[in-house]
């Protein structure tokens, strides 16, 4: 969908490449073949695409080069996508690289040297490209030049070198890690925001006709409901429900399919995994709801600290199930809901201040 991996192929291209694949390349054709190839395919983000369409729109009226774009937002909404609807809406080649790939000026140097006029640089992760790359793409954006450093010490000089004009995207999940001198250098500006229900159940049904997939409304429901909120996530969960269907029964998917299915997987009603749960679960019966540390909490679930904070916390924090406070973090009254725990009479350590006794 908006949110797996495509190209200029032909449908009867990818339909030969998700009937040829292997296992892991069954994977990676089918997340090609689910990707929209324009805006009116997009679904979600209305703001946005509305917004992006009438800057591309008058781009190609005036036949100029499409402003800058950068789109910020969790993983998985689609800012992969949309710069891929871009360069094809603008009839441009499309060039993709990511930020932690620049570490060297002469790195970002030898990719802008090389784009053609009205080409798109698709830069993912941007906020995590070096400070001496960065600086050279603030030229290379507003004056499309570069200045190429040759020799050493005093007798160093500065080559200028002129580059096509061209459209640069960029693409963040920490908007807030870009210095102001970048962000102010892009034309647009877009924010992905997290899906509906409603919208994940077409982006389901959507993905289950291109996979030729028979799914009901109940059955799309209940994926879409355990989907946080993320259409990637939708489309994982849609094949692996697709999976379990063909093996245990007759390939429709309905919602005690879906259900059954996600069981198999860990994934409950909320969309919590293994690793969801596990976090509220050693808060909750090791710490008493909290408040414990990062550190200390990570131990519990024999996970790195970045794992619990980057991958887990987020979601929980944004479902109301735990808070992160100065003390540490905290489980919430929904948690102990969630898991079918009692909490403490008088709360969890910590807790009265922050719910009530």
């Amino acid at each position: 969908m908006n949110w797996d991996e495509t190209g200029p192929d032909t449908d009867e291209l990818l339909d030969e490449r998700l009937v040829d694949a292997g296992a892991d390349g069954e994977d990676t054709a089918v997340e090609a073949a689910l990707r929209p190839k324009d805006l009116d395919e997009f679904v979600g983000q209305e703001k946005v695409r509305e917004q992006l369409d009438l800057v591309l729109k008058a781009a190609r009226a005036r036949g100029a080069t499409a402003d800058h774009v950068l789109l910020s937002g969790a993983p998985g909404l689609g800012k992969t996508t949309l710069s891929m609807i871009i360069a094809a809406e603008m009839n441009a080649p499309i060039r993709i690289t990511s930020g932690p790939a620049i570490q060297h000026a002469g790195d970002l140097a030898a990719i802008l040297s090389s784009l053609q006029e009205g080409e798109v640089l698709f830069l993912d992760e941007i906020h995590r490209m070096s400070r001496p790359a960065e600086e050279m793409l603030y030229m290379a954006m507003e004056d499309f030049r570069v200045d190429v450093i040759v020799g050493k010490g005093p007798g160093a000089t500065a080559i200028p070198l002129e580059l096509p004009p061209f459209t640069l995207v960029g693409a963040t999940t920490r908007a807030g890690l870009l210095p102001p001198p970048l962000r102010d250098r892009f034309g647009f500006t877009g924010h992905m925001e997290f899906y509906a229900p409603t919208e994940l159940e077409r982006v389901i049904h959507r993905s289950a006709g291109l996979l030729d997939v028979a799914i009901d409304v109940e059955g799309a429901a209940e994926i879409a409901g355990r989907s946080r909120g993320t259409p990637r996530i939708a489309n994982r969960l849609l094949r692996r429900v697709r999976d379990y269907a063909q093996v245990k029964a007759d390939g429709r998917i309905d919602r005690e399919i879906a259900a059954a299915a996600l069981r198999v997987y860990e994934v409950d009603a909320r969309g919590l995994d293994r690793l969801d749960r596990a976090v509220l679960g050693a808060l909750l019966k090791l710490f008493g709801g909290g408040p414990v540390g990062l550190s200390t909490l990570a131990v519990a679930v024999g996970e790195e600290r970045e794992t619990v904070e980057e991958v887990a916390e987020p979601f929980l924090v944004r479902e109301g199930l735990l808070a992160r406070t100065p003390r540490g973090r905290v489980a919430t009254p929904a948690a102990w809901a969630h898991l079918g725990l009692a909490p403490p009479q008088h709360g969890g350590k910590g807790q009265q201040g922050l719910f009530g006794a």
